[in-house]
């Protein structure tokens, strides 16, 4: 190499030093020059290293990875839904009029035909108090002109004006009965005043905004919910359902109680409910709430989370922590993805119990790299 180079410089020397010779073929030969040594350099460098066992260093990755173990997997349908009372009724009065008094306050259980508040009936009271001693005369002259003629005493025409006028007083009062009636409102189910927006004095009207009471029956709540047509086949009376409020971040166990048969033609979906059981004073009717409707479960299932499984191509992938000749290996091992939810997926094939997946680390991994974990 030394001799080489000393060569190179005394050629450049005597180059230099013959100023008449053209400076362009000096240059074209100094760099023939360069390249030959540089080809010399790198086949010194090659030999070097192949000889040298020190420079030999086995790279070890250091990873994570999980043992595999079987364990129950759920697939859900997920769908929005909102609380709702079987019974939830809007109480408005049947006819206009000023409230006279109110029975009961808003939390207060009912009864059905209990009253709730009454309206001004004061004039109908009044019509109904003048009628009553007509209609008593009329009863008496009746019964009179009856007996009479059973004796054959008189004539069958006053006796059936008798009878016609007792009848049409009775159904003048029968009538303002029925409107005495219409001014009492009443709870027609059992259940809790929920509202209360009329007060005493103020005017209350069946035509009115809001409804001057409601009544929710608390016992029969639901949580409804509109799933797409595409679940129709897998969606069942009986399923199990999970019930998550958002709000109260409470979770419960249910079964689906009611399956609409007909696709709505506007929205492809159709209804689901499930019914709420138990002590259900924290719901409220309209409150929000996610079906999770179970369509598929299995209790023996291998799963590793989505991020784990990588893609090339239509293949899949993991890799696996294997022990050859003492040295911990990645191998890279396909596998058959099934369905996947909340983060994780279900190996249908390619993994079996025991097996040691690199969960952490895995995207700098090559088939047959050293790890560590």
């Amino acid at each position: 190499m030394i001799r080489v180079i000393s060569l190179t410089l005394l050629m450049v020397l005597m180059l230099t030093s013959c100023g008449s010779k053209d400076k362009k073929a000096q240059l074209e030969s100094l760099k023939e020059q360069h390249a030959a040594i540089t080809e010399q350099i790198k086949a010194l460098e090659a030999e070097i290293a192949s000889t040298d066992t020190t420079a030999k260093v086995v790279k070890i990755k250091d990873v994570v990875v999980t043992e595999m173990i079987p364990s129950m997997y759920r697939h859900y349908i997920d769908v929005q839904g909102m609380v709702d009372a079987s019974e939830s009724v809007n109480i408005v009065p049947l006819m206009s009029g000023r409230v006279t008094r109110i029975f009961v306050k808003e939390g207060d259980a009912v009864k059905v035909g209990q009253v709730l508040a009454e309206l001004d009936y004061d004039l109908y009271t009044k019509q109904l108090n003048s009628l009553q001693p007509q209609l008593t005369l009329a009863k008496d002259l009746y019964e009179r002109q009856q007996r009479l003629w059973d004796q054959k005493i008189g004539s069958e025409l006053q006796v059936l004006q008798a009878k016609t006028q007792k009848e049409s007083l009775e159904k003048q009062m029968e009538t303002i009965r029925e409107t005495i009636n219409m001014n009492i409102i009443k709870a027609p189910i059992s259940g809790t005043v929920d509202l209360i927006s009329v007060k005493v004095g103020q005017l209350a009207s069946p035509m009115a905004m809001e409804p001057s009471f409601r009544v929710v029956n608390l016992a029969g709540l639901k949580v409804k919910g509109e799933i797409a047509e595409s679940y129709a086949a897998k969606v069942n009376k009986g399923n199990a359902v999970m019930i998550h409020f958002p709000d109260l971040n409470v979770s419960v166990d249910a079964k689906i109680t009611f399956v609409e048969r007909v696709i709505d033609p506007m929205t492809r979906t159709f209804t689901t409910e499930a019914a709420l059981t138990g002590d259900n004073s924290t719901y409220h009717p309209n409150m929000v709430a996610i079906l999770k409707v179970i369509d598929y479960e299995n209790a023996e299932a291998i799963t590793l989370p989505v991020n784990t499984i990588q893609s090339v191509g239509t293949e899949q992938f993991v890799y696996v922590a294997t022990l050859e000749a003492g040295q911990t290996i990645a191998r890279k091992r396909l596998v058959t993805v099934g369905t996947s939810y909340n983060g994780q997926a279900e190996i249908i094939s390619g993994l079996s119990a025991a097996d040691k997946v690199v969960t952490s680390g895995q995207l700098e991994l090559v088939d047959g790299m050293a790890i560590r974990f």
